[in-house]
């Protein structure tokens, strides 16, 4: 059975980004953003009254870089920073400061695995082991290590990654809050992800009566999400009252 999504008039769309509308590369500074991606973007936000966004696990700053005024609202660090609409002060959870010394002790756990990579974030850190995939299970110990004596902090799995990063948000809540604001209030959201970070905000979206996509069993590729944006843009352009078939 076609899975059923809300009618683009009724929908709000939440997307993350990497591995989701872009590519997943080596390290998070070496992704592309396709052209025609943020076109599209666009085209779409103003089909849905605006009521597209993007949640990521990056800060908003890089959201801003990547993507710019392609998306009215945004959640970055996993919902620990959101911005409701382009021109909005950014709304930043309370939540606990990272320990210098975890950055130390991180710095050296990548240190003895030539290849893996320290990615520092506001309130938390990533150990990314693409380039090194031998050391993923060396890293996951030395990321629960680190985190052992705090109960305030989690590691969560991520793609070819370890996230450490203080617990009480994550994309589920992110969904939530932006919903909760116009132009998505009293809109069905449309979540699309790609990896175990995502799955809050999958679940979330829909419990709220909206629809949950996974890249890989939805669409296959990011390459195919971007596919499936263009032509649901192009449709909706012609005068089209729905989204484009998903593949």
């Amino acid at each position: 059975m076609p899975l059923s999504l809300p009618p683009p008039g009724e929908a709000a769309l939440l997307l993350d980004i990497d591995g989701t509308l872009i590519d997943l590369a080596p390290t998070p500074n070496s992704v592309i953003v396709p052209d025609g991606l943020i076109d599209a973007m666009l085209r779409l936000r103003r089909h849905l009254g605006d009521a597209l966004a993007v949640i990521t696990g990056r800060p908003l700053d890089q959201v801003d870089a990547l993507l710019p005024s392609a998306p009215y609202a945004a959640a970055g660090e996993h919902g620990g920073a959101i911005r409701h609409a382009p021109d909005a002060i950014v709304e930043r959870a309370a939540l606990p400061d990272l320990p210098d010394a975890w950055l130390d002790l991180a710095a050296a756990s990548v240190a003895a695995h030539p290849g893996s990579l320290l990615e520092r974030k506001r309130r938390g850190f990533v150990l990314h082991y693409r380039l090194a995939p031998d050391a993923g299970r060396a890293l996951r110990d030395a990321a629960d290590s680190i985190i052992a004596a705090d109960d305030r902090f989690q590691v969560l799995e991520a793609s070819m990654a370890w996230e450490i990063r203080p617990r009480g948000i994550d994309k589920g809540v992110a969904v939530e809050r932006l919903c909760a604001r116009a132009p998505f209030a009293g809109r069905c959201p449309i979540f699309i992800g790609d990896d175990v970070t995502d799955e809050d905000g999958i679940r979330v979206a829909q419990a709220m009566g909206g629809a949950g996509l996974r890249v890989d069993t939805a669409f296959g590729s990011p390459a195919h999400v971007r596919a499936w944006l263009q032509r649901s843009a192009d449709g909706l352009d012609a005068g089209a009252t729905d989204w484009a078939p998903l593949t």
